[in-house]
């Protein structure tokens, strides 16, 4: 399938902008990939972050300090849901599990299971949040 077969999808900025010497311009991505960075942006961006776009973004950040409860994780997770539902008109979401990395102190991991609307694709992404952001390791005495 060329590329432009799949133009419907959207073609975009790489993220973070990568910019190579072979090609004139900045490195592009399509597809499943440009959704997952879209994804990312999105889920990074602090809601009233963008001057010229204050609704875009999420409230994740304001929990960066909580504990993780259910109501933290329904919280977390519903609002990943709405961004998305206002945000990412590509994809249709069928589930955003929110559950603390027992490995790694302080790491939530949010995980959106959808689906690309116009080639019915099946996908996963999954997104790397801190609570505690900023927390050091005690000092070894």
């Amino acid at each position: 399938m060329a590329a432009s077969d799949k133009s419907f999808l959207g073609t975009g900025w790489s993220f973070p902008p990568t910019f190579l010497r072979a090609i004139p311009g900045v490195v592009t991505t399509s597809d499943n990939v440009n959704i997952h960075e879209s994804l990312h942006i999105l889920f990074s961006t602090w809601l009233g972050e963008r001057l010229m776009v204050p609704l875009y973004g999420t409230t994740l950040w304001r929990r960066v300090f909580g504990s993780m409860t259910t109501t933290l994780q329904t919280e977390m997770a519903g609002d990943v849901r709405d961004a998305i539902l206002q945000w990412e008109p590509r994809i249709t979401v069928h589930d955003v599990i929110v559950e603390a990395d027992a490995t790694v102190g302080g790491l939530v991991v949010i995980t959106v299971d959808y689906t690309i609307r116009t080639t019915n694709t099946r996908s996963n992404f999954v997104y790397p949040f801190y609570l505690q952001e900023g927390t050091l390791a005690p000092a070894a005495s």
